[in-house]
């Protein structure tokens, strides 16, 4: 019986030829009918994929055989389906890419990679350490590493949540001094995967952030972790057709619809294909466009 499934990972290392990792990774996810996308630099890369479990299984065996890859975080999830020909329904096509950043923080000179990744970056903490960490301190912070949209539906309890649209703004907000008042306390940083984390950590590092922290795993690990029976609160919204996963079949539900204010863990896209905003919206407000929405909200 075929398994849809879903696999995220990142890798930070050096990479001497990225486009003949390009070509590898696009011919063998294509030989296996993978579906996803693939951002690869010299510094590693990034990358979900969707298809069925045995195809999957090959597909992880060869890349970790990569000797730079061996070491790669591979998380698996559940997929919502495939098609007659076994392909994923949760993506559209397979994209392979090379490009300057495996995360688009807009700042590739910034970013130091060795062997063992990312250099200068916040200290690990597995969900054990972080929790460890939160009892003997009364101090922490968490420090969202997504974009706010994705933050809207799930978060961690108290979380200070950047104005963020994209990646590059977090650069901006930094230099701006906008959390200069937390380069006393201890920052954990978190997201998705991990990979944004690795990349932010380091950033925050550079500009005098004492004590910074990235959640070893992301979010993702919490939730195998503790479900919802720890510090995490909602859904996890993820770039795929599912729109956001939960940890379990209790999980609290805090978006709120920009039209008219129910309870929701639903994103969409405005109607308005000349507007390229998403909003989290319930079903029944998903058709007015965004100027109504804005009104309303």
């Amino acid at each position: 019986m075929a398994t849809p499934k879903i696999v995220l990972f990142y890798a930070f290392t050096p990479l001497a030829d990225p486009e003949a990792i390009r070509l590898w990774q696009r011919d063998f996810g294509q030989a296996l009918g993978l579906r996803g996308r693939l951002i690869i630099s010299k510094d590693g890369v990034n990358g979900t994929l969707g298809g069925d479990l045995p195809a999957l299984k090959k597909w992880s065996r060869s890349f970790r055989s990569y000797p730079a890859f061996k070491d790669a975080d591979i998380k698996w999830s559940e997929g919502t389906g495939l098609d007659a020909d076994g392909r994923s329904l949760d993506f559209p096509k397979l994209s392979v890419k090379v490009r300057d950043e495996i995360v688009s923080f807009g700042a590739p000179g910034e970013l130091r990679v060795d062997e063992g990744g990312v250099v200068g970056g916040g200290t690990r903490l597995s969900p054990d350490e972080l929790h460890a960490l939160v009892s003997s301190r009364d101090d922490v912070v968490f420090f969202d590493g997504r974009n706010a949209l994705e933050a809207e539906i799930g978060r961690f309890k108290d979380a200070v949540v950047p104005d963020t649209a994209t990646t590059r703004d977090f650069v901006e907000l930094l230099d701006s001094g906008a959390y200069d008042d937390l380069k006393g306390k201890p920052v954990v940083t978190y997201c998705t995967g991990g990979i944004r984390c690795e990349v932010l950590s380091s950033l925050m590092t550079a500009r005098g952030f004492g004590e910074v922290y990235q959640l070893d795993g992301g979010i993702v690990r919490y939730g195998e972790k503790f479900g919802d029976g720890g510090l995490w609160e909602g859904s996890l919204y993820v770039f795929d057709k599912r729109g956001s996963i939960d940890f379990s079949d209790h999980s609290a539900v805090i978006g709120t619809c920009v039209g008219c204010g129910a309870s929701t863990k639903r994103t969409a896209n405005c109607p308005d294909t000349s507007c390229g905003r998403e909003f989290v919206v319930c079903e029944s407000c998903q058709a007015v466009p965004c100027e109504e929405h804005i009104a309303v909200g």
